[in-house]
């Protein structure tokens, strides 16, 4: 292991890393190339003088370096963030379906078809008739809550 102890092995390590840069982008050989060079001048000026203090100083610059590139990237190159509606149910509020099968009168639950499935559905008590347009309230556990609406197909 005495390579490890020598200048020229982290100058041709950087080199190395440097160049596969090109065809692995994404700055983490980069990193790996920096902490080389760093490495091969703490070698250099005989500070690093063992093969685990080498090691250790390696792998400790390399990981600060990919933090702290990390954070200075994300800071000036942020991708598109967009946060959409999350809560279905507000995207059901106000559409209009068709009853399949008739709904009430009372609590009698009947089908809708909505979102290309079709749905139980509950009422308001008045009958609903099959064929009728009928605009989501709610959802009330697996059924949707409706009202009639003024359209007949």
């Amino acid at each position: 292991m005495e390579y490890i102890l020598f200048f020229q092995t982290w100058l041709v390590l950087a080199v190395i890393f440097a160049f596969l840069e090109i065809f692995i982008p994404g700055g983490i050989l980069l990193n790996l190339a920096i902490a080389s060079v760093l490495v091969s001048l703490g070698v250099h000026q005989q500070w690093l003088d063992t093969w685990v203090l080498t090691l250790t100083t390696w792998f400790i610059c390399a990981s600060i370096l990919l933090f702290a590139l990390y954070f200075v990237t994300d800071k000036f190159f942020q991708g598109e963030q967009s946060i959409n509606n999350v809560d279905d149910e507000l995207d059901m509020y106000g559409k209009e379906v068709e009853v399949i099968e008739s709904i009430g009168p009372g609590i009698t639950a009947g089908r809708v078809i909505f979102q290309g499935t079709t749905w139980s559905a509950l009422g308001d008590g008045s009958e609903i008739a099959k064929g009728s347009k009928v605009t989501i309230i709610c959802k009330e556990n697996i059924s949707l809550v409706v009202e009639p609406s003024n359209i007949k197909l």
